[in-house]
């Protein structure tokens, strides 16, 4: 597949604070992409930087091949939408729509228009006076109607409500479809968006913990479960990470996927498999990777 985005060895530092530590990844075209992790974790001084809105201590960035940076060939390609977007005190939504539709070429009236009436966007109110809900929405009426080649979504949709989140996953794919483009979602909602991404990318203490393909990483991890002493006997060797006992019972989550004598010996051992969400893996491994880390510092 064809790199509209190549980092090699990208470090973004704050004084003595390492945000964004060595990292090196590509971003496929025609992708949805998850960028995962908890908050701090360098997501947004990622996109900050891929977007030429900050500044990289060392490294190097390629977006379209290309230096972002007062690159107008490039950042016409790119859509960066964010939770804390800024617009002028007296803007109201017409004025961001008719800002956005002479910066982006692909941009589509008919789906924005679409879109404020589903959202029920009220178009005579001042920005600044909508909403938190109402303020996401017209964020992510501007990522959607770019259809930018590029589009980050920061976490613009967490004021919505469920029903408004659905509204957005749905035409995301639906627009998605009819015409492809690559999107990052960045997201704590990690099992909401679970059905939407095709590749994983979890950053977690600056650095890439995590790049696979969705459906991968599905089957990567189960949690065994039953008596103590059968599920230490059939997890021994493997990779753990992460355990709950309670009196003789326990639930262990390992990495790997489980081969059919695996199951063989499960089902023989009277020990149940339980199927491990995107999510609960995601945060599985982080706590894992704050283990190990701790470990490595007391040693």
């Amino acid at each position: 597949m064809t790199s509209v985005i190549e980092v090699e060895h990208l470090t973004k530092r704050y004084r003595d604070t390492i945000a964004v530590d060595d990292i090196t990844f590509a971003i496929e075209k025609d992708v949805i992409y998850g960028l995962l992790g908890r908050n701090g974790a360098g997501k947004t001084s990622v996109m900050s930087i891929l977007t030429a809105q900050n500044f990289a201590t060392s490294g190097d960035v390629r977006v379209f091949g290309e230096d972002p940076y007062e690159n107008g060939r490039v950042l016409s390609r790119v859509c960066f939408v964010r939770e804390s977007q800024k617009y002028p005190d007296d803007a109201k939504p017409p004025h961001a729509f008719a800002t956005a539709r002479l910066f982006f070429p692909n941009w589509s009236q008919e789906l924005c228009d679409r879109l404020v009436a589903e959202f029920e966007l009220p178009m005579r109110t001042r920005i600044k006076k909508l909403s938190r809900g109402q303020l996401s929405a017209v964020g992510v009426i501007i990522g959607l109607a770019s259809r930018a080649e590029i589009t980050f979504f920061d976490e613009p949709y967490l004021g919505l409500d469920a029903v408004a989140r659905q509204l957005f996953y749905d035409r995301l794919v639906e627009d998605y479809t009819a015409h492809p483009r690559t999107v990052i979602l960045s997201s704590h909602l990690i099992d909401e968006v679970a059905n939407l991404i095709e590749r994983v990318l979890v950053i977690d203490h600056g650095r890439i913990i995590m790049d696979e393909e969705t459906d991968a990483v599905r089957d990567r991890a189960a949690t065994i479960v039953g008596d103590t002493a059968a599920v230490d006997a059939f997890v021994a060797g493997r990779e753990v990470i992460h355990r709950e006992s309670l009196g003789h019972v326990s639930s262990v989550t390992v990495i790997g996927t489980l081969s059919p004598d695996d199951r063989r010996r499960l089902g023989e051992a009277g020990l149940e498999v339980a199927p491990v969400s995107l999510q609960q893996l995601i945060v599985r491994t982080t706590q894992h990777t704050d283990t190990a880390r701790t470990e490595g510092a007391a040693r």
